[in-house]
């Protein structure tokens, strides 16, 4: 899932400066799950903006999906035309979706944190950074890429210390989260293989999959 959070009220109402007619849209997938750009944020955030003119909202099932935004866009397409901008509570790719189908300004509400797991609603983890070339087959279901604020591939650092990371004592060592996961499952052998360093040149960016 997509991890987002609200950005402060005034920073969202200054970007709205010159703006008078608002379009809300929000985001029925990760931002509603995230709290952060579901049915109540986008009601609740037309209320804070009490000096803009509010011409329409919307929660789309999938924003960052162009068809299924550009279908739910036309059941409101008088309240975009009437539109200055369009504030989209949802992430990056929903923001640049709407912009792609409106053509109008749009502005994120939000801001895009990271890919992550989440536990309970406020509790959510980053656990990948779709780096291309996953191994988690090798490293016991645990991605050092992520969780290895140096994104270490051949084992732990000399930083680590009683299992916690030396970048953030908080934090457990990815490595030794792999070791011990690994021993559980009786694939230690696995560590002895030696991984080459990453070949940056299958994530530049911006990546695209097109299907022939």
């Amino acid at each position: 899932m997509i991890i987002t959070e609200q950005k402060p009220i005034e920073e969202i109402k200054e970007s709205l400066t010159g703006f008078t007619r608002i379009f809300i849209l929000g985001c029925g997938d990760c931002a509603t799950l995230c709290q952060t750009g579901g049915e109540d944020q986008v009601r609740d955030m037309a209320q804070r903006l009490h000096d803009k003119e509010i011409v329409g909202t919307l929660v789309s099932e999938t924003p960052c999906d162009k068809r299924i935004l550009s279908r739910d866009l036309r059941k409101v397409s008088d309240a975009i035309n009437a539109a200055d901008a369009i504030l989209v509570m949802s992430c990056g790719v929903g923001v640049q979706t709407a912009t792609e189908i409106t053509g109008k300004i749009c502005i994120p509400a939000l801001n895009t944190k990271f890919i992550g797991m989440t536990e309970r609603i406020g509790r959510f983890f980053e656990r990948c950074s779709a780096c291309g070339d996953c191994i988690l087959d090798e490293t016991g279901g645990i991605c050092p890429i992520t969780r290895c604020p140096k994104g270490l591939l051949n084992g732990p650092c000399a930083g680590h210390m009683n299992g916690k990371c030396e970048v953030d004592r908080e934090k457990d060592c990815a490595w030794i989260l792999i070791y011990k996961r690994l021993k559980e499952l009786g694939q230690l052998d696995k560590l002895r293989k030696f991984r080459e360093p990453r070949n940056y040149n299958i994530v530049t960016k911006p990546q695209q999959i097109i299907w022939r």
